[in-house]
């Protein structure tokens, strides 16, 4: 069967609070070498059939569900 890691980060253009929390947060616990922080989404799916077809659905469902295709990017890989 499948797997399928699927990895959801903001477009680079956009604002991301939370990625500025937690660097803030970084630089109070004294790593100020921290630059920048941008938070994300990793997603781990087991997908019956082949590889081909779960590539063709995994795409559809990412731009369906996973991610928001106007403020995110996404990127998958399809491994046995």
């Amino acid at each position: 069967m499948p797997e399928v890691k699927v990895y959801v980060t903001l477009k680079p253009t956009l604002l991301d609070a939370q990625g500025r929390v937690v660097q803030n947060a970084l630089h109070g616990l004294g790593y100020d070498r921290v630059k920048q922080v941008r938070m994300g989404k990793y997603i781990v799916l087991d997908v019956d059939g082949d590889p081909e077809r779960v590539g063709r659905d995994v795409k559809e469902m990412c731009d369906r569900l996973l991610a928001n295709p106007v403020i995110e990017d996404y990127r998958f890989e399809v491994s046995e």
